[in-house]
């Protein structure tokens, strides 16, 4: 039988503090590439990532959603698997093999970590990323049948099952787009509880200040509202 392969991709910016470990936490096997997309880090955060084994890519545009399609084309022509992962070292890595099995059993097309429902350290999330994935998971429910509990960055998917989503949205909005895509498109999805850290190193991008807070949520309402109205 041919082997299935998994490879990581992980978006950074200046994640210097936290990268090695985030990479070195990854079991291989089962995973058997690691990509780093990095959106132009001063810190040192690339060759930390060469160091601990991963892939680096640069991508050709900012962009959260801009990283994860790019760091996902670069994985290998016989990647059946597509993990993707934040780089502060939130997410529980050691734990992907959750994610992965009930693809790798067929059981499932797309996989993703729910913070709200799993065992969250103190001070890891904030009540309003708490609320935005719990307004997210009603609308989407309400518009497309299946209601997730959050819009956690920790999630696998097929391969062509992402190639059939025709992802759009290279800022912010493209988990809420993977999601509402996956729903639309008759994914079968399964949204699993799992632990959450207090990220190790450095600030969030997000959370860490109302300016960022502001422009990603700004960016995940719009391509909500965006995707809504097409349904009209």
């Amino acid at each position: 039988m041919e082997s299935i392969r998994i490879a990581v991709v992980i978006p950074t910016l200046n994640e210097a503090e936290s990268i090695e470990g985030v990479i070195r936490e990854l079991p291989r096997p089962p995973v058997g590439q690691i990509i780093v997309a990095d959106g132009g880090s001063h810190d040192g955060t690339q060759s930390l990532a060469r160091a601990a084994g991963a892939i680096v890519v640069t991508p050709s545009q900012p962009g959260y959603g801009r990283a994860c399609w790019e760091g996902a084309a670069a994985a290998g022509a016989d990647c059946d698997i597509l993990v993707f992962m934040d780089g502060d070292g939130a997410d529980r890595g050691d734990l992907v093999g959750q994610l992965i099995q009930p693809l790798l059993d067929g059981r499932q097309d797309f996989v993703i970590a729910s913070r709200s429902r799993g065992k969250r350290e103190p001070g890891s999330m904030n009540w309003h990323q708490l609320l935005a994935g719990w307004l997210a998971g009603l609308g989407i429910g309400l518009l497309y049948g299946f209601r997730y509990s959050d819009m956690c960055a920790f999630r696998a998917i097929r391969r062509d099952a992402l190639d059939r989503l025709a992802m759009s949205e290279m800022t912010y909005g493209w988990n809420i787009e993977m999601q509402i895509k996956a729903a639309q498109k008759g994914l079968r999805i399964l949204e699993i509880p799992m632990p959450y850290r207090c990220r190790s190193g450095g600030k969030s991008k997000v959370a860490g200040s109302l300016r960022g807070t502001v422009k990603a949520g700004s960016r995940i309402v719009a391509t909500f509202l965006r995707m809504a109205s097409e349904k009209v």
